[in-house]
């Protein structure tokens, strides 16, 4: 097994059998010492939440397998906190698509003359390039067409698969008494050239709010796997 990656909240290993070992880890991201899942920077540890969020993610990706949604998802070892996957291609240098169902994070910062926090925003997808250096910048589809990242079908694919995604998992944590506000996913493309949903699904990808107030990344991981 070889490192390929060391990550902020995981890192990435090569098998002998081609498929990739993600290792999670106890870090979450965000700023100040406060959980942000938008942040470029790990910003605390948090002791447990590596395992946690292996537990989501397996939760998340079994229920999409169920739905005939693709993921790279293949196993897990809980104790270890290791999933295996498939091999992925990642577009460009990584793309992150966030579905937005409330106005809050980076959407607000960037339109609040437009919005107030908590606005209905019905599903709004929208793709950052996973760049530190440059805050994350927000793309189009034309931007991503002519920086040769992906094409219009390609992102076309995504957007839908997204907003079905994230309704499954809004769905699920619906029944639970809260209320997702954003979800931001990954994908990537197979050996064969097709698009698939990469990386995990857990506490550190989503913002979800109880009772009007933005729960913690311990409590949201305690209450979905409950």
């Amino acid at each position: 097994m070889r490192k390929l990656y060391e990550g902020k909240t995981k890192d990435v290993y090569c098998l002998e059998n081609g498929n990739y070992r993600l290792k999670f880890k106890d870090d979450v991201t965000g700023e100040g010492g406060v959980f942000d899942p938008g942040a470029n920077t790990v910003s605390l540890s948090i002791e447990g939440i590596g395992k946690g969020n292996l537990q989501v993610s397996v939760m998340f990706f079994e229920m999409l397998k169920k739905a005939g949604i693709d993921t790279h998802y293949l196993d897990a070892d809980v104790e270890n906190k290791t999933m295996d996957v498939k091999a992925a291609k990642a577009f460009g240098k990584g793309l992150e698509i966030i579905c937005r169902y409330k106005a809050v994070g980076s959407f607000l910062r960037r339109y609040g003359a437009y919005v107030k926090e908590g606005d209905n925003l019905d599903a709004y997808v929208e793709a950052t390039l996973k760049d530190d250096k440059r805050g994350d910048p927000l793309v189009t589809v034309e931007g991503l067409e002519a920086l040769g990242i992906m094409t219009a079908v390609q992102f076309a694919e995504i957007k839908t698969s997204t907003q079905k995604i994230a309704a499954l998992i809004r769905d699920e944590i619906r029944e639970k008494g809260l209320e997702l506000y954003d979800l931001k996913l990954e994908f990537g493309i197979d050996v064969d050239g097709h698009v698939m949903l990469i990386d995990e699904i857990s506490s550190g990808n989503m913002r979800v709010y109880k009772n009007g107030k933005v729960m913690d990344p311990l409590e949201l991981t305690a209450a979905l796997l409950s």
